[in-house]
């Protein structure tokens, strides 16, 4: 065996509680090198005649990526606190791995193993139950929809009339999303997520001017009091986006130091380098990126903690948001984001928080800080394999699966998956307007683990480039809309709906074949499954269904037609960019690689 391949930790990724009583277990070894792996555990205080008593139960090979497996069990202990060690089989090789190494032959001292000393209920990964459901809508209020011209902004330009400029403004409000949430009911949706709605003097709204008060622009309190009703007497969860990295240039404390300069005293509300205050290309404040009208606050100040708490807490308890997406939240000091977890719990014990966070988040996600982070990974994976074509159906999978094994199954279950936002260009653009591949990115992101986000526009294949490009208004007009991928959405987000094995009610595990050009997975509970079938290629696939499937009933979701299986293995053709989504009972893995 290769030993240097073998890890775990009893800790995040690797050992994480699922719930008041039970602990999942991970650990991961070389790729085909272990035939087997039992876990040994129990309970550290239980001894007989001067040895530790364990128990051992088989582990099973849960994935697989280009250059590791991953296995994987539950335990209950029966005192929520536990020992534990690994005895690896292969190839007639028996080995035992524990905290302190490798060993030829069990030990029974369980100081010699892992060790979780106990299951405490507050350090449970909590994210909100709802978030598994829901089938979000990013919506950029200044595109969406005007409704209200007597708030328009000066210089407002008649809607569409113009491309979307960096500074430009076509006056969208909260009245036009009113108008328009039906269109949101029909299409699927059941949460909607805003960016920033703040007083600002940017169509963007990511440099705040006053952070209790809406952009008259986009209404009044008023109006958004009625949005949000709205929104929850159908059912709509609402999101909004909070920009706590750093403020805009026009919000007065800032101000305030660029008229007195040290003397403010908001000076250590931000990080000067010297004064006078000067911009440019090189500010001599920290920023966001450089852009001098970003100034970046000290959330290590308690006047600005508390200032931003406050924030925070204002909102849920005046306007009765759902969630809140947290801007450049990694740039944000942890313990800032554990005090506003507290804050916000306390106004709304299942307020969903979501953090923007563009690479390895597990630092956020011990169940301290964030619920989720916004699954970039995801979106930069299905690009390559879809729009861009430069990854392979198995690449695609181990890459994902590096990707899922680097976070707790509770954890994948309420990521936020996109493939495309107000900061990347449109999708449609992405895969140079070819529609076919447009249906199979959400054909994926429909049926993957995770909470599924749609950009305002995409379902009705709206095109741009990167910002500002892709934030052009909401076309409205029926005739310029594609029906068909409109359609499509729709029957997604019905099927993801009804079916709540895609809705995260189960486990997930991707069938990577030899030889196969064949994206794969099945979402399963017991002897329930539904299986995703996917040929990216432009030339026709065979995919061979890796259960005993002889005698059962198999069932198109997508087509609703049902056929009996009278072989061992069924084997399913699909045409170029082809899917298939099936339904079976009693599902033993014969073969998953």
């Amino acid at each position: 065996m290769e030993r240097s391949a073998v890890f775990h930790r009893p800790d995040q990724n690797y050992s994480f509680i699922l719930d008041e009583s039970t602990l999942g277990i991970r650990i991961r070894t070389k790729k085909d090198d272990v035939e087997r792996i039992e876990l040994i555990h129990g309970d550290p205080y239980i001894w007989k005649d001067d040895k530790w008593v364990f128990e051992k139960i088989d582990m099973t090979l849960n994935a697989t990526d280009a250059l590791f497996d991953y296995w994987e069990t539950t335990i209950t202990p029966p005192h929520r606190r536990i020992r534990y060690g690994f005895e690896l089989h292969a190839k007639g090789e028996t080995l035992l791995y524990t905290e302190k190494g490798f060993y030829e032959e069990v030990l029974y001292d369980c100081q010699y193993y892992f060790c979780f000393p106990y299951l405490h209920a507050s350090e449970l990964f909590n994210a909100p139950d709802w978030v598994k459901d829901t089938r979000w809508y990013q919506i950029f209020p200044e595109r969406f929809a005007n409704a209200n011209s007597s708030i328009n902004p000066n210089n407002t330009i008649p809607w569409g009339a113009a491309e979307p400029a960096q500074n430009n403004f076509f006056g969208g409000d909260f009245e036009g999303v009113i108008e328009h949430l039906d269109y949101l009911v029909d299409l699927g949706i059941n949460g909607i997520y805003f960016t920033p709605i703040f007083k600002s003097p940017s169509n963007h709204k990511y440099d705040t001017i006053d952070y209790f008060e809406i952009d008259p622009q986009f209404g009044t309190k008023e109006d958004l009091k009625r949005l949000v009703k709205e929104c929850h007497d159908r059912g709509i969860k609402i999101m909004l986006d909070a920009v706590f990295n750093h403020s805009g240039y026009y919000f007065a404390p800032f101000q305030d130091v660029l008229e007195k300069g040290q003397d403010s005293e908001y000076a250590n509300w931000f990080y000067p380098h010297s004064f006078p205050l000067h911009g440019g290309e090189q500010p001599n404040y920290e920023t966001f990126a450089f852009v001098a009208s970003m100034p970046k606050l000290n959330t290590q100040n308690p006047q600005v903690k508390k200032y931003l708490l406050d924030v925070s807490a204002y909102w849920i308890n005046e306007f009765d948001i759902d969630g809140w997406r947290l801007d450049v939240a990694n740039e944000v000091d942890h313990q800032f984001w554990r005090e506003f977890r507290t804050v916000v719990r306390e106004q709304k014990p299942d307020i969903y928080i979501l953090g923007e966070v563009w690479h390895d988040s597990m630092p956020w996600l011990l169940g301290d800080q964030f619920d989720a982070v916004m699954n970039y990974p995801f979106t930069t994976n299905v690009l390559h394999l879809l729009a861009s074509q430069t990854i392979t159906a198995k690449e695609f999978m181990n890459d994902m699966t590096t990707v899922i094994q680097s976070y707790p199954k509770n954890v994948m279950d309420v990521t936020f998956n996109l493939v495309g936002s107000h900061d990347t260009p449109r999708i449609l653009t992405e895969c140079q307007e070819d529609v076919s591949r447009v249906k199979l990115i959400y054909t994926l992101l429909y049926t993957f683990m995770g909470s599924p986000c749609m950009y305002y526009g995409d379902e009705i294949g709206m095109t741009g480039g990167k910002d500002p490009g892709c934030r052009k208004c909401m076309e409205w007009n029926p005739e310029r809309q594609d029906s068909d991928l409109l359609d499509h959405v729709k029957k997604l987000m019905s099927l993801r709906q009804s079916e709540k094995l895609l809705a995260n009610e189960g486990h997930f595990q991707f069938l990577n074949q030899e030889q196969s050009e064949i994206v794969a997975y099945r979402k399963y509970h017991h002897d329930q499954n539904v299986l995703v079938i996917i040929n990216p290629t432009n030339v026709e696939q065979t995919f061979r269904i890796p259960h005993v499937l002889k005698g059962n009933v198999i069932k198109n979701l997508w087509t609703h037609e049902e056929f009996d299986s009278n072989e061992d293995t069924t084997l399913v053709h699909l045409k170029p960019l082809e899917f298939q989504i099936l339904a079976y009972q009693l599902g033993t893995v014969v073969d998953s690689k």
